[in-house]
């Protein structure tokens, strides 16, 4: 019985892809979990991997082809024993090149023939055909290997339509001074900056503060840590305090949680918690997906492993999809205050701080207290400010005394 290879789910706002290359052919073994085929979206590439072990029986998209979720690919039969030799080609046939395509296919993605990856992805050479641009225009691109993606020459003709409104004449690139170094921008890095543009350019955004005592929290897990990582495996942080005082506050204040959609508001049953974490390429936001059933171990484990994976450039996809609301920690890079930007089309995000010893009034007398500064920036087309202050208040409270937390109060 054969198992269907599909189009994985692509990400928010991401409703298409291309297939790139087929990395096994027809004919040919795979075990389970071995990426078979790569796909090329707007935003990223990303390989698919087989869904179980046996023989790839058919490709029933080829490279270049456009797919939308839930497509089927191709199909694997099980058993090895079903592998068949590949046919060798028929008379007048063009010789197969090494990534999968003719050399005419390899020519037009920028690769001579017999060379190593396609200096061009099928989507991004069809762009640059129809438009008239050549590879050595567009630059080294923003895919693996530095491959020319279908969004840098979208980036690249958006500048180029761009160019005339801003200027008749467009200036030449300004020139170096001597310790200058100019690099081309990565594409995370340009879609970094074009979601944070685009919250502030959409969102009425506006940020409210407040400075949590960190002492009951930082007690509770000096007493525990150790019980903590001996019987979970992993280490008691204070994210997963700060996950469970945002869930129990995004459940008293939804509108917190909830996002606008034309002249809608749509309302969440449920917390999709994005944990903002610093990647070698830039920041990436995984989600803890129903982090409102969550207990701290298994929101510390899964913390963890995001870490891990994105420093491994191992994360998936699907895994930045779907968050309502986003924690992000600056405090880790010595950040004492901030004002984090959305990320739509969510209505909240948390920024944490670094957490600094100072004097505060308690009663009648001065203590040094380690103390935190909070900001939460919110929509203030769907979030008024009593609601935003009194969701601040309430995470204060649960930090503060983390047996609310416990005893859900």
């Amino acid at each position: 019985m054969a198992t269907d290879i599909l189009v994985p789910t692509l990400g928010e706002s991401v409703s298409s892809a291309t297939v790139a290359r087929w990395l096994k052919q027809a004919g040919e073994a795979v075990a389970a979990d071995e990426p078979v085929v790569e796909l090329e979206t707007d935003k990223v590439t990303v390989e698919v991997n087989a869904p179980a072990a046996g023989v790839l029986e058919a490709i029933a998209a080829k490279e270049g082809a456009e797919v939308e979720p839930g497509a089927v690919l191709g199909s694997i039969a099980a058993g090895a024993a079903a592998a068949k030799p590949a046919a060798p080609p028929t008379a007048g046939a063009k010789p197969v090149g090494t990534a999968g395509g003719s050399v005419a296919q390899a020519e037009a993605h920028g690769a001579p023939p017999g060379g190593h990856a396609p200096a061009a992805l099928p989507a991004a050479a069809k762009l640059m055909a129809e438009n008239g641009l050549t590879p050595a225009q567009i630059g080294p691109g923003s895919a693996k290997d530095g491959r020319i993606a279908k969004g840098d020459v979208l980036d690249f003709l958006a500048r180029a339509a761009a160019a005339p409104a801003a200027a008749p004449a467009p200036k030449p690139a300004r020139a170096l001074e001597p310790g200058e170094e100019r690099v081309k921008m990565t594409r995370l890095r340009a879609t970094i900056a074009r979601r944070l543009k685009e919250a502030q350019n959409t969102a009425a955004m506006l940020t409210t503060f407040n400075e949590v005592d960190m002492s009951a929290v930082m007690a509770l897990r000096a007493e525990y840590k150790d019980h903590f990582e001996k019987r979970h495996g992993v280490k008691l942080g204070f994210m997963s305090f700060f996950v469970k005082a945002c869930v129990a506050a995004l459940q008293e204040f939804p509108a917190v949680n909830a996002e606008i959609e034309g002249e809608d508001i749509i309302y969440k049953n449920f917390v999709h918690m994005g944990i903002a974490v610093g990647g070698p390429n830039g920041l990436v936001v995984p989600v803890l997906k129903n982090a409102h059933a969550m207990g701290f171990a298994e929101i510390e484990k899964r913390i963890a492993d995001f870490g891990r994976r994105v420093r491994d450039g191992q994360l998936k996809l699907e895994e930045m999809a779907g968050g309502s609301f986003t924690i992000t920690n600056g405090g880790i890079y010595g950040s004492l205050m901030s004002t984090p930007i959305l990320n739509p089309p969510q209505s909240g995000i948390l920024g944490m701080h670094k957490i600094q010893d100072r004097p505060m009034a308690v009663g009648k007398s001065v203590e040094i207290r380690p103390m935190m500064y909070l900001a939460l920036s919110y929509d203030h087309r769907i979030v008024d400010g009593k609601e935003a202050v009194s969701f601040l208040v309430r995470v204060k409270e649960a930090i503060e005394d983390p047996r609310r937390l416990m005893l859900g109060v």
